[in-house]
């Protein structure tokens, strides 16, 4: 059976899990509270790339992508930072959903599964 490695591991939770060639990330949110969706949005996939590459895979390897927004009427801004990010010809699965988030000040957090190399 294979380990569980887990990356930046706190108290309450780790930033990422590898269990049998796939990455499960936390939650991300951004670092700057006070950017619009867009900016916020870019910091937070900025925040997975590095993850992904902490685990040895990158971003055309995402298994599923899960978008919580705070308010669904800057979907399109969060869109434009996704659209801009993404990798061509592979688009994950994905679900944008509206959602209180634990902190009033972010917009937008982002939990993605991505397969290993």
């Amino acid at each position: 059976m294979s380990a569980i490695k887990r990356i930046n591991v706190e108290k309450r939770l780790s930033d990422m899990a590898i269990y049998n060639g796939v990455a499960y990330l936390a939650g991300q949110v951004p670092d700057d509270s006070s950017l619009d969706i867009e900016g916020q949005t870019a910091q937070v996939l900025a925040t997975i790339d590095a993850l992904l590459e902490t685990a040895g895979t990158d971003k055309s390897r995402i298994l599923m992508a899960q978008i919580f927004v705070a308010n669904i009427a800057e979907f399109g801004g969060m869109n434009k930072a996704w659209d801009a990010w993404v990798a061509d010809g592979n688009a994950p699965p994905r679900a944008t959903i509206e959602a209180r988030l634990a902190n009033p000040d972010f917009k937008v957090e982002i939990v993605v599964t991505a397969a290993l190399r």
